[in-house]
């Protein structure tokens, strides 16, 4: 009886189909989209301290010129 077809109960077949049409619609294929949050835009440091460090950096290499010809 191995190439009997059996018909399914029709309650099994629902069921089936239900748990197939899930499967098909929640189907992703591939890696996961990585998503970017609002806090990725935003520099790590304000404007003003980056302008700081900036005067801090070329203030003192301007100084240690003027140190060395003087």
């Amino acid at each position: 009886m191995a190439g009997v077809n059996k018909q399914t109960n029709p309650k099994i077949r629902r069921a089936n189909a239900k748990f197939a049409n899930d499967v098909k619609q929640n189907r992703k294929y591939g890696k996961p989209k990585v998503t970017k949050s609002k806090s990725d835009d935003k520099p790590a440091l304000s404007k003003y301290w980056i302008f700081v460090l900036a005067f801090l950096i070329i203030g003192g290499g301007i100084l240690e010129l003027i140190s060395l010809f003087f």
